[in-house]
C-alpha cells in the first residue's frame, strides 16, 4: 500500500534528531531527508548530541529546518517542493497538562496539513505512546473518552490506517526519546506502535443517469436510482476485467464444463423490467423519463419540492430486474437443448433488502440452464457436479444445498414464471457455502437456489433445471471478504491483489475504521403502511453506502384520542474501504432526517 522505497522523507516534531540520523544511515544517499523541529535552534542548543546530529545531517546534505508548526506545512514549502513520499511524526504531544482533546485536535490539524504537502501515493507514519491510539493494536484498547482516536482524527483530513507496526527501539539504532519540547523527561515508549496513513479515495457524488432500453418495441428513457449510480457501468464482467466476480464466474464455467458441454449467452438483456402486475416492496423501480422533459434533476434534489418527490421510491410499471430469471421463457424459447448441454449468463441483478455488510443489493448473478429427462436422475447429477466444483473452489468453505419446502407461490416467483408455460416444481434447493475465514467467526451464506421448471406442453417429457448463484457472495467466500461494500471499491489497492485472475484472501488496506453511532425517532404518519425496507434504502441512499448497520431500538405506542406509533433507530455509520470523519457522518444523519420526512413522510421527533 505505501511506496517500496520512498525518496523524500519528511520529519517533523525531531528533538535531538537523532531519528532522523538513523534514518540517514538506515536508507542511504538516495534518499533525501528534510528534518524540521518545532523548537528554535537556540532553545534545543543545550540538548545533548543535538548539534553533532543537525551537523551530520548538514554534512550528508539534508536539510534542518527550526521553528515549524507541523500543523501548517504548506507555509514553509513551496508548490514545487511538496510531493513527501513519507511524513514522520514521532510521539506527538501539546504539553505536560495537554489533555485528550487537545492533542486530538493536534493530530487533526496535522494530518490535514499533511493532505496538502504529501505525494498522491505517500505515507503518513505517526508513533505513539502505548494506548494512546485507541485501536485494537493496543492491548489492553483504553476507552474512547481515554485515548487520542489517531484513526477518527486522520479520517478527517481523508486519510486511513494502512498498516500498523510494533516501535521498537531496539531497531531504531542511536534513537534517543525526547521529552515535549526536548524536556529532560522522556516519554515512555515500551509497547509504543507505529501508525501508517495513506489517503482514501474520495466519495464520488454521481449525477443522475437515464438508460434506455426497448421494451414492448418501443424504447424507454428511464432514471436509475441515485444509490446505484456508481455501481452500473463497472462491468465487473468483461472479458478485461480482473476483478474476482468475473474470476469466480469463468471458474464455475470451466469447472461444469469438465461434464457439460457450457455453451455461453452472449445476448443482453435490458437492465429495466416491464411488468403491470406490482411486485414486491424489494423491487428497485424507475421512473420513464418524459421525452418533452430531457433535462433531469437528482431524484434527491431540494430545490424544487413540487415534482414526485424522490423518484426512486415512487412505485410504476417499470424497475430494475432482480434476477436474470426474468428472462428466462425468452431463452428457453430461443434455444435447442441437447443432453448434457448447458446454457450459462450472468449479469447485474438488484434487489432492495435490509442494509447488512453481507446481503448486497445489488450484485452479479450467474444463471445456468439444463435440460433434465423426467425421473430425477440428471438433477441428482446435476447437483453433485454443481457442489463438486464450488468446492473446489472454495477450499476453506463446506457448500452443502438445503432442500426448501415447497413456498406459496410468491409475487417474486411469478415475476420470474410469467408465462403459461413454465412452472416451478419441486424440489428446489438452497446453494449454502460455511465460511470459516471471517473475524467474528463461521458464517453462513445462502449464495443461491436451483429450481426445477417444467415446460408445457407435458408431452415434451422435459423439465429445466435453473441455478442461480449470486457471484458477489461466491467471491466473499473465495476471499475473505467479510463487507459486500468492499467489492465495488473504487481504490485501486483492491484490483492489484487479484491480478491475472488470482483468487486470494484479501488483505485490507483500510484498517480499524471509525465507526459513527447515531438514533433517530420518529412518528408514523397515520393511516399509511411504513415500510422499513424502504427506509433502509434511503439511509444507503443519503449515506453513499456508510451505514453498515440500523437497528430498530424501540416501539412506542401512544394511546388516548389521537392514537400515534414511534419508533427509534440506531444507525452505525461506517466506512470499509474510505476515510469517513465525524462531522461527515453527522451531516449524512441530518440529510436522512430530512429525506425521512419527504419521502415517507414520517414526523422526526
Amino acid at each position: 500500500t505505501a511506496p517500496q522505497f520512498a525518496s523524500r522523507l519528511l520529519l517533523v516534531g525531531e528533538g535531538n534528531f537523532s531519528f532522523s540520523v538513523h534514518l540517514y544511515k538506515e536508507r542511504g544517499c538516495d534518499t533525501h531527508i528534510i528534518a524540521t523541529c518545532y523548537g528554535s535552534e537556540e532553545s534545543i542548543s543545550e540538548q545533548a548530541f543535538t548539534k553533532s546530529n543537525v551537523q551530520f545531517l548538514r554534512d550528508k546534505g539534508a536539510e534542518v529546518y527550526f521553528s515549524v508548526n507541523c500543523t501548517k506545512l504548506k507555509e514553509y514549502f513551496l508548490p514545487a517542493m511538496r510531493n513527501f513520499d513519507r511524513i514522520y511524526f514521532n510521539f506527538p504531544h501539546c504539553g505536560k497538562k495537554a489533555g485528550i482533546k487537545k492533542n486530538r485536535e493536534l493530530l487533526a490539524k496535522f494530518f490535514c496539513s499533511c493532505a496538502d504537502v504529501l505525494a498522491e501515493k505517500g505515507d503518513v507514519r505517526v508513533a505513539l505512546c502505548k494506548g494512546q491510539g485507541g485501536t485494537p493494536a493496543d492491548q489492553p484498547v483504553r476507552e474512547w473518552h481515554n485515548s487520542w482516536q489517531v484513526v477518527e482524527m486522520a479520517a478527517e483530513a481523508g486519510f486511513i490506517l494502512s498498516g500498523i507496526e510494533p516501535f521498537d527501539i531496539r531497531d531504531v539504532g542511536g534513537y534517543k526519546c525526547t521529552g515535549y519540547r526536548n524536556q529532560d523527561k522522556s516519554f515512555c515508549i515500551e509497547g509504543a506502535v507505529n501508525h501508517i496513513f495513506t489517503r482514501s479515495a474520495p466519495f464520488l457524488y454521481s449525477q443522475p443517469l437515464i438508460c434506455k432500453v426497448k421494451l414492448g418495441g418501443e424504447f424507454v428513457s428511464c432514471q436509475i436510482p441515485q444509490m446505484l449510480l456508481d455501481k452500473i457501468n463497472r462491468n465487473f464482467l468483461g472479458i478485461n476485467s480482473e476483478h474476482p466476480v468475473r474470476t469466480i464466474n469463468e471458474k464455475l464455467i470451466d469447472g461444469l464444463s469438465r461434464s457439460f458441454a457450457v455453451q455461453k449467452v452472449n445476448s443482453s438483456f435490458p437492465l429495466v423490467f416491464k411488468d403491470p402486475s406490482s411486485p414486491t416492496s424489494d423491487a428497485f423501480w424507475v421512473i420513464p423519463v418524459a421525452k418533452s422533459h430531457p433535462e433531469i434533476k437528482s431524484a434527491a434534489s431540494k430545490n424544487d419540492p413540487g415534482t414526485d418527490q424522490d423518484l426512486s421510491w415512487t412505485l410504476g410499471q417499470y424497475y430494475l430486474r432482480p434476477s436474470l430469471l426474468v428472462f428466462l421463457h425468452s431463452i428457453v424459447k430461443q434455444r435447442d437443448f441437447s443432453p448434457q448441454s448447458l446454457l450459462a449468463l450472468s449479469g447485474l441483478a438488484f434487489k432492495k433488502c435490509k442494509i447488512s455488510v453481507q446481503v448486497p443489493p445489488v450484485f452479479h448473478e450467474a444463471l445456468f440452464i439444463c435440460a433434465l429427462k423426467e425421473g430425477g436422475e440428471d438433477a441428482q447429477l446435476l447437483m453433485e457436479i454443481l457442489v463438486g466444483t464450488l468446492n473446489s473452489l472454495l477450499p476453506s468453505s463446506d457448500v452443502k444445498l438445503t432442500f426448501l419446502n415447497q413456498e406459496p407461490e410468491s409475487s417474486e416467483q411469478k415475476t420470474f414464471l410469467s408465462s403459461p408455460e413454465l412452472f416451478l416444481l419441486n424440489p428446489k434447493h438452497a446453494v449454502t457455502v460455511s465460511c470459516q475465514g471471517f473475524d467474528s467467526g463461521p458464517k453462513e451464506f445462502r449464495v443461491g437456489t436451483i429450481s426445477i421448471v417444467r415446460w408445457r406442453p407435458p408431452s415434451v417429457h422435459q423439465n429445466m433445471a435453473c441455478i442461480s448463484l449470486n457471484l458477489d457472495l461466491l467471491a466473499m467466500c473465495a476471499c475473505g471478504i467479510s463487507d459486500w461494500r468492499m467489492l465495488w471499491t473504487p481504490d485501486e489497492r483492491f484490483g492489484s491483489q487479484f491480478s491475472g485472475g488470482r483468487l486470494g484472501l484479501f488483505q485490507s488496506f483500510s484498517l480499524h475504521p471509525p465507526s459513527y453511532v447515531h438514533d433517530i425517532s420518529f412518528w408514523l404518519p397515520e393511516a399509511e403502511m411504513f415500510c422499513e425496507v424502504q427506509f433502509h434504502a434511503i439511509a444507503r441512499h443519503v449515506s453513499l453506502d456508510t451505514v453498515a448497520s440500523v437497528r430498530l431500538l424501540d416501539r412506542f405506542q401512544r394511546l388516548g384520542t389521537a392514537p400515534a406509533t414511534s419508533l427509534c433507530y440506531r444507525l452505525t455509520y461506517q466506512s470499509c474501504d474510505k476515510a469517513l470523519g465525524r462531522p461527515q457522518a453527522a451531516a449524512m444523519q441530518k440529510e436522512l432526517r430530512e429525506e425521512l420526512q419527504r419521502c415517507l413522510r414520517v414526523m422526526v421527533r
